[in-house]
């Protein structure tokens, strides 16, 4: 087994501190010390790179940048980092977005993955001008879907679907390769979407029996389709040199958490209509907490989901200990792990010298060029303060 590590682009800022926003919170929401300038996340994308990720995930919504057009650029700051865009597929045609993606593979040599997000938060679609409930909006993606994979196919394509409609669509030039869909999503709605279209289906950060049970009912509606799925989960993570090195940073981190900014977040957040963010609330309660109740189970705190939408929980630990959890969630069958760290510069550097290193010695990591070098950890070039 060899495991596929990504990282996260914070294209809405990056701080020493956690940066509020994420799902269904409003324009403006996030912001951080380093502003999401292309310099800036250049130097996290040549980071990845350099430590072994194999791409790095750039979010969607109004309190970020834009995924496309933010990476497009940051193609030319890398040789071989791959870029996992996060796109709502309601807020453009779907014979666009296959031209878009064949286009970004045409320019990039391959290196675009495509995060689809139907969207959980009726009042932030709404912003973007979709009135769809949810149920609507989750067969709208199935639609969607179908006539992109269509057309990545080189077929001409007619479709009248109840959300969906076009007429005589085929591309000029087709994406090669293909890029691989990645989904997620928690309600019955979702894992049918997943089943029929989903190259990986992606899960948020929860205890061991939750992911399980969800691999455990994907891999079922796949396979009744006669299709089979990786699997997927999507972390922040804070690794040290030792076990209380890490719980001092995350103590810290929430130490730099207003009640104020908690209350306002999760007021926001109870809105939403997603059972994957009603997942994470679950885990945290909506409350400030002491630093080691929001360890919801071994190494894996749900601190971040205080004032951040979305992936709210942390693998925190001494390096050891992350990548036993890593091993622990690889063994229910994931393959890939998305993750993220404040700030992402520094914290991916903590993450690749300390916890991948261990991981090729267990046989389950290989650094993407494949150079034994490159798996050897090397001094952490920031201050640790």
């Amino acid at each position: 087994m060899t495991l596929t590590f990504h990282w996260f682009l914070p294209t809405y800022g990056d701080s020493r501190y956690i940066v509020g926003g994420g799902h269904g919170l409003p324009a403006g929401a996030a912001s951080g010390d380093r502003p999401a300038t292309l310099g800036y996340l250049g130097q996290v994308v040549r980071a990845a790179e350099e430590i072994g990720f194999v791409g790095a995930l750039t979010p969607t919504g109004a309190w970020c940048e834009d995924a496309w057009l933010t990476t497009a650029p940051l193609v030319e700051s890398s040789e071989r980092l791959k870029f996992l865009v996060a796109f709502r597929p309601g807020l453009l045609s779907p014979t666009l977005a296959a031209q878009m993606a064949a286009t970004y593979q045409w320019h990039s040599g391959g290196r675009l993955l495509l995060n689809v997000v139907t969207g959980g938060e009726q009042h932030e679609q709404r912003a973007y001008g979709d009135f769809l409930d949810k149920p609507a909006r989750y067969a709208r993606t199935d639609e969607f879907l179908h006539v992109v994979r269509s057309l990545w196919k080189g077929e001409k394509v007619d479709f009248h679907g109840a959300h969906v409609q076009v007429e005589e669509a085929l591309l000029g030039r087709v994406p090669d390769p293909v890029p691989p869909v990645y989904f997620g999503g928690s309600s019955p709605d979702a894992g049918r979407v997943a089943a029929r279209h989903a190259d990986v289906y992606l899960t948020w950060g929860e205890p061991l029996a939750a992911v399980a049970s969800k691999i455990a009912w994907i891999r079922e509606l796949a396979a009744e389709r006669g299709r089979r799925i990786r699997f997927g989960i999507r972390l922040h993570v804070i690794s040290r040199d030792s076990a209380e090195e890490a719980w001092a940073q995350a103590g810290r981190l929430l130490a730099g958490v207003s009640d104020e900014a908690i209350e306002k977040v999760q007021a926001n957040l109870r809105r939403s209509e997603s059972e994957g963010q009603r997942r994470m609330l679950e885990l945290h309660g909506g409350a400030a907490k002491g630093l080691r109740e929001l360890e919801v189970a071994p190494n894996l705190w749900a601190g971040v989901g205080l004032v951040r939408g979305g992936a709210g929980t942390a693998l925190v630990g001494s390096h050891e200990e992350v990548a036993d959890r890593i091993t622990e969630y690889a063994e229910l069958g994931l393959d890939e792990f998305i993750l993220s760290g404040y700030p992402h510069l520094e914290e991916a550097y903590w993450f690749g010298e300390g916890v991948l290193p261990i991981l090729h010695r267990r046989g389950l990591w290989t650094h993407p060029t494949g150079d034994p070098a490159d798996t050897t950890p090397a001094a952490v070039p920031f201050s640790a303060s």
